[in-house]
């Protein structure tokens, strides 16, 4: 029997966490004085005080570390308590929803999908605009703490080969996990602050900068406007892009760095990949752009690198309706959706170290084809693959086609057209935001969606968020027979 009190410990903790901040909002509101300070005094007491009773009903069954099934469940547990108590802002105050919509929104906040079913942005208190740059924000150092300790451990999607990264000094999940959750979040805070400051310097005000650096450093895409980032055409794409690149590269490498040891940064494929992905990609579209439409090159330049780093970094802002680009460059947006950042960054998708794993072993299997005596061992990083590092990387690329195939399919029979379909399976799996079509695309959001749909990406959206397998786990006989 599965001991669940150290698991239940945990959420509480997050839980009771997660009502403190919502102090915030409710200070933004008391400012405001729009009247709307109770609601986030209201879902305060609420959550921390579940929160609490719960963390306190559990301790006595805390230890040192962590089984493998307590630690699959704590994963997979936090990630859906919080949504729905990051809900009740949105369930008692000025937007009025729905608990679907709600926990939607929420979930869609805490994964950094950044996918919406609220409009009239411009008219919400702030108090709720800024929760759910909040939401955003948490969800966004969480992940990378997740990616960092979990993951690794529990031998998900390949991610086992970042095993020896992660701070060797510490031995049990829980310590490992509050020693880079220090660490990380320090750098996260001060990425969001430079941020922040970068905005404000391009003539944002001073909300309207902090809202966007919380959802730009996380990789989330909120935005306080129903034009998305498009409301700051200009200057502000160039900085939203630099910073949405920097989220998505490892953070465990911008520790090394700020303990004096560079060359990881330098050196790491990961790094090496992405960075000539979005290179390629953003030339090649801006290219494109000047030759079939009427754009001035410096036009075309920051809007494709603007969009292009939003949707590979699974950030989901828009600048522009790139549906109108064509059927070429919408095609190239769903796929590039699809690649994601760097292991251990905000970013989300399948991420870029998991392509070229794959594309080591293609290029192994190749060689063997025409030097059938030949000995080849596919590499990463300058190191040979291990086999059950390989093994796990191709599980999850097949698990991962084949739940957005099933997504798809049962989005289909809740009454949606197929473009709507596969792009909202794609984009909740993935983590992205935005999907393709003119319901869920760029120009529109997710709230005319019937409420199974939305209650199956809801699902989709924890599935991607967790790499698939740790959640697929639990589901298992073997899991709760171990």
């Amino acid at each position: 029997m599965i001991d669940l009190r150290p698991v239940g410990y945990v959420i509480g903790l997050m839980v009771l966490a997660l009502g403190v901040a919502m102090v915030l909002p409710m200070l933004v509101d008391i400012a405001e004085a729009r009247g709307h300070w109770p609601v986030f005094a209201e879902s305060a007491v609420i959550t921390t005080l579940i929160g609490g009773l719960v963390a306190l009903a559990c301790r006595n069954g805390v230890r040192e570390g962590l089984t493998i099934q307590q630690t699959f469940l704590l994963t997979t547990g936090v990630w859906v308590a919080l949504p729905f108590f990051g809900a009740i802002p949105f369930l008692l105050g000025a937007t009025e929803a729905r608990m679907v919509d709600a926990v939607f929104e929420a979930m869609s906040g805490l994964t950094t999908t950044g996918s919406t079913v609220f409009s009239g942005l411009e008219q919400l208190p702030k108090g709720i605009l800024l929760w759910r740059g909040i939401l955003q924000w948490l969800g966004g150092v969480g992940i990378i703490v997740v990616a960092m300790v979990f993951l690794p451990e529990l031998r998900v999607g390949g991610m086992q080969i970042f095993r020896s990264e992660a701070f060797d000094t510490m031995g049990k999940i829980l310590p490992r996990a509050s020693a880079i959750a220090s660490q990380i979040s320090v750098i996260y805070l001060g990425i969001t602050l430079a941020c922040v400051a970068c905005y404000m310097v391009l003539g944002m005000h001073a909300f309207d900068a902090t809202v966007h650096a919380l959802t730009t450093v996380s990789t989330g895409g909120f935005s306080n406007y129903d034009a998305s980032f498009g409301t700051f055409s200009g200057p502000p794409e160039y900085v939203a892009s630099i910073f949405m690149t920097l989220a998505a590269l490892p953070f465990v490498r911008y520790v090394q760095l700020l303990n004096g040891n560079a060359k990881p940064l330098w050196k790491d494929t990961q790094i090496h990949g992405f960075l000539l992905t979005i290179f390629v990609l953003v030339f090649g579209m801006a290219a494109f752009l000047v030759h079939v439409f009427p754009h001035h090159p410096e036009q075309a330049f920051r809007e494709a690198l603007f969009n292009i780093t939003s949707i590979i970094s699974g950030t989901g802002y828009a600048s522009v309706d790139y549906m109108g680009w064509g059927s070429l460059p919408v095609t190239l947006f769903f796929f590039i959706g699809l690649i994601g950042g760097c292991a251990g960054s905000t970013a989300c998708s399948v991420k870029i170290f998991r392509y070229q794993i794959l594309f080591a072993s293609i290029r192994s299997q190749l060689r063997r084809i025409y030097s059938p005596h030949g000995v080849f061992t596919p590499r990463y990083d300058g190191r040979p693959i291990a086999d059950d590092v390989l093994n796990s990387v191709m599980s999850f690329f097949v698990l991962f086609i084949v739940t957005l195939g099933v997504i798809s399919v049962v989005l289909g029979f809740t009454g949606l057209d197929f473009v709507t379909s596969v792009s909202g399976a794609a984009t909740a799996l993935g983590n992205i935001g935005p999907g393709l079509g003119e319901i869920i695309g760029p120009a529109g959001n997710f709230a005319s969606l019937n409420d199974t749909a939305k209650w199956v990406l809801v699902g989709a959206m924890l599935l991607g968020r967790l790499e698939l397998l740790a959640v697929y786990a639990i589901f298992t006989i073997s899991f709760w027979r171990a």
